[in-house]
């Protein structure tokens, strides 16, 4: 654990006093170096399942794909970054650089901690850094708007869940994950104590987001810069999840009954955001609401409590923080070059920029679930273990699949095929550095498929 904090820690230095010439070289080989380091954290799972660092500090089957997901993405948001920020003041790249890897810190302390308040302030922690990004680094003037969107959707969810904290911590007198699962499970005996497990559960399907109260990720995504996207996509919607899955096992005996209606608004979310992305006319816009579709799926898995339900949503989090990360950066190589998001303006590239097209194509079959990627294997998973806990969501997801694989190929054949619209003349061609960013995101999805065993979670 600490081999990768320190270094992750010595970023912020390296970012504010690295020579200008050698700024992002220089941060972008550190921060691949921490990434291929925290690797080694795959190949430790313990009897128990905990290996620590000490009583704060912890890995497990359940975070420690998490954690590798959080190292691996930060030299990658680096990569996709350089070309925007190339031309603002060094001071601000600096800066910027530095906002980076204090998310990457926030992210690693909320998903290796044992101590539930500790997860709690890193989970909020994560809110500045992409507050500050959003609103100072942002395309649109709609920036303000989304951050404001952003930080009071995710506080009032998180608040109750602070107040929750602090009552469980009163009746079983500890918040350690270590000795909390041993503790006996709370009684359904009250009002106060539904409210309480609500409680609980709203940051969580606030941050996912659920459908319902998921207005605030559309916004956040669009007008965020291109990492502001990534991270999000990628890794701060997991954060939802993962807290999902650690309080979840200890409001065993109310989950039976008061899960149906979070699990409803899923599963209807999977279909109607899917139905959005069908009319979406922003690039950016059809990513992000086909996000909140994938977390409807995982949330439902969570809920209905299986080991196949849980470790389908830990795949399909892990797969669906690759893909999207991934078509994130393919749709800021296109804005990049022509300045807009809007699907019909900027349509028929693969006429001009062909490789592009190949990886546009490989990450939408990721996004669809394609076989053999892990996307699939995580959604048949949900799927398969909601099927067996009521049959009648077969119905839901069997349509939530088909949606996801029409609006997939609408994205891909309205970015990439057809006639070039007249107005674009001359584009810049595609550089080896954003191939190498996108080989760096599917390769990985690539290699899971021979050995999913490593994201499986407690299942195993």
């Amino acid at each position: 654990m600490l081999k990768i904090l320190i270094p992750t820690l010595m970023l912020i230095p390296t970012a504010c006093m690295a020579p200008p010439k050698w700024l992002w070289p220089t941060a972008l080989t550190q921060s691949l170096l921490i990434a291929v380091i925290s690797l080694s954290w795959l190949t430790n799972t313990a009897e128990t399942g905990w290996s620590t660092l000490n009583f704060y500090m912890a890995t497990d089957p359940l975070s420690t794909p998490l954690l590798v997901l959080t190292c691996w993405l930060l030299p990658l948001m680096i990569l996709a970054s350089q070309s925007h920020t190339a031309s603002e003041p060094l001071g601000r790249q600096r800066t910027y650089l530095a906002l980076l890897t204090s998310l990457q810190i926030f992210l690693i302390l909320a998903f290796g901690a044992t101590e539930i308040i500790m997860f709690y302030v890193m989970f909020e922690a994560t809110l500045i850094p992409t507050l500050i990004l959003i609103t100072r680094w942002g395309n649109q003037t709609e920036r303000l708007n989304a951050g404001v969107y952003f930080l009071f959707y995710t506080l009032a969810g998180s608040l109750p869940l602070l107040v929750a904290l602090l009552l469980l911590q009163n009746s079983t007198g500890t918040l350690s994950l270590l000795t909390i699962q041993y503790s006996d499970p709370v009684e359904l005996s009250s009002y106060a104590h539904k409210l309480w497990w609500a409680g609980c559960l709203l940051a969580f399907l606030v941050k996912m987001p659920l459908y319902g109260v998921h207005l605030w990720l559309p916004k956040a995504h669009v007008e965020a810069p291109v990492a502001g996207s990534m991270i999000l996509a990628a890794v701060l919607l997991k954060l939802g999840g993962y807290g999902m899955m650690r309080m979840v096992v200890m409001l065993e005996p109310l989950t039976k009954e008061l899960s149906y209606p979070f699990i409803i608004f899923a599963l209807w979310g999977v279909i109607m955001t899917g139905s959005i992305c069908l009319r979406q006319t922003d690039l950016k816009s059809l990513i992000a609401y086909s996000s909140v579709s994938h977390m409807g799926l995982v949330v439902g898995g969570i809920l209905i409590q299986t080991p196949w339900g849980f470790s389908g949503a830990l795949i399909l989090m892990i797969a669906h923080g690759l893909a999207s990360s991934a078509l994130f950066c393919l749709a800021n190589t296109s804005y990049e070059r022509t300045h807009s998001r809007t699907m019909l303006l900027a349509r028929g590239l693969q006429m001009v920029l062909p490789l592009m097209t190949a990886w546009w194509f490989i990450a939408s079959l990721a996004n669809l679930a394609l076989p053999p990627s892990p996307n699939l294997m995580g959604e048949l998973m949900i799927i398969t273990s909601l099927f067996n806990w009521s049959w009648w969501t077969i119905v839901l997801t069997g349509t939530g699949t088909l949606i996801t694989a029409s609006y997939s190929l609408y994205m891909f054949l309205m970015t990439q095929r057809g006639p070039l619209p007249a107005h674009i003349i001359a584009l810049s061609p595609s550089h080896t550095r954003e191939h190498l960013l996108m080989a760096l995101h599917l390769a990985p999805l690539a290699l899971l498929i021979l050995k999913p065993e490593l994201i499986w979670g407690w299942a195993s």
